[in-house]
């Protein structure tokens, strides 16, 4: 792992800072390569410091890079909070940024370090967190490949009178076989009716000939996402869903050669938008194209219509437009996506057969 802490450490000055506190679990994993911390503590000229409860202790020892790692007792439950405060008062930090803090660990913050300007500053992390490295493509490379076999072992089980969570448990289970973590959110297999809802979760509904099957899933590996969905179909479908499927996967193949080093992120999101509204369908794609994907399944940068974002060479982005009619069903097609300087490139590649 490159060492990302001395990124943020170089990245203080330009802000005038002297330390930063990573309060936020999934940003202290990004730095340190230890999921458990309490708090790190990155001082600009200083070691950092992860604080850790006993029961992560040992394992934060072995793990955490990069950083010195201290036991916390916990007490009233702000055991490492003094801790981080007791350390900024040593080194006599005066100009300290940070993640995000909740209110009222903020205001203890605020009381006990009197003299320091707390500042937040949470565009530091996601400007280095936005831009994979090496071993971060690699990571999400292979949580692409489980998740193009999740969707594969879907097509081959799913039948009529099947229920949604059983279609979920096959997905789950080949995608464990194949050495994913887990899974980056809760596998959606949503049928008929709720297929029109783009969150329509996964319920003991049985499956039935010749309604949309929308599947969304993601596997995990050491600790990164992928997310992928599929549309399916059991038997042939009418016109109308001939119609809305062709639609989406046009818009989902428009978007995607708009997806490139310096395009604007709105801009991707009209390239499907105007798709999709060309065939009289545009009051029903509700939410935007897309959102970066990493440690956390949703990040920045975001592909919506006000967004204003630059997209850079090493983001990874979702390409998700859908097509949603309440009382009829839903389409969505999305890949995980790569940015790159001249063309994107797709990091789940699974089948867009609408038959299964």
């Amino acid at each position: 792992m490159t060492n990302r802490i001395q990124k943020l450490k170089d990245s203080l000055q330009s802000e005038n800072l002297d330390g930063y506190i990573v309060a936020n679990e999934t940003n202290m994993l990004y730095f340190t390569g230890f999921l458990g911390g309490a708090k790190l503590l990155v001082p600009a000229k200083n070691e950092s410091v992860l604080y850790v409860y006993g029961v992560n202790y040992e394992a934060a020892k072995e793990i955490a890079k990069d950083c010195r790692v201290e036991l916390v007792k916990r007490a009233a439950g702000d055991g490492a909070d003094r801790k981080v405060a007791a350390q900024i008062k040593k080194l006599e930090l005066k100009q300290v940024g940070f993640d995000a803090l909740d209110s009222s660990i903020f205001l203890k913050f605020q009381n006990s370090l009197k003299s320091v300007k707390l500042r937040t500053q949470s565009q530091l992390v996601w400007s280095l967190r936005k831009v994979k490295d090496k071993i971060e493509l690699n990571y999400m490379r292979k949580a692409a490949e489980i998740t193009n076999e999740g969707i594969k072992r879907a097509a081959e089980v799913i039948k009529p009178g099947m229920r949604e969570y059983e279609v979920a448990a096959e997905i789950e289970y080949a995608m464990r076989k194949l050495g994913s973590d887990g899974v980056g959110f809760e596998t959606i297999v949503a049928s008929g009716s709720c297929s029109a809802f783009p969150h329509g979760g996964c319920t003991d509904k049985k499956i039935k000939k010749g309604e949309f099957i929308v599947i969304d899933l993601g596997a995990k590996y050491q600790h990164y996402c992928a997310d992928l969905t599929r549309t399916f179909l059991v038997g042939e479908p009418s016109q109308k869903q001939a119609k809305i499927y062709e639609t989406v996967r046009k818009a989902q193949q428009r978007a995607f050669e708009s997806l490139r080093e310096g395009v604007k992120a709105k801009d991707a999101d009209a390239a499907a938008r105007k798709i999709i509204k060309q065939a009289g369908y545009g009051k029903y794609f509700v939410h935007s194209l897309g959102h970066g994907i990493g440690l956390d399944v949703h990040e920045l940068p975001t592909l919506t219509s006000e967004g204003k974002d630059l997209l850079k060479a090493g983001n990874v982005v979702t390409d998700e437009p859908g097509i949603y009619i309440v009382g009829f069903g839903g389409v969505r097609i999305e890949d995980t996506v790569l940015i790159r300087k001249e063309k994107a490139e797709r990091l789940t590649n699974a089948t867009y057969n609408l038959n299964v």
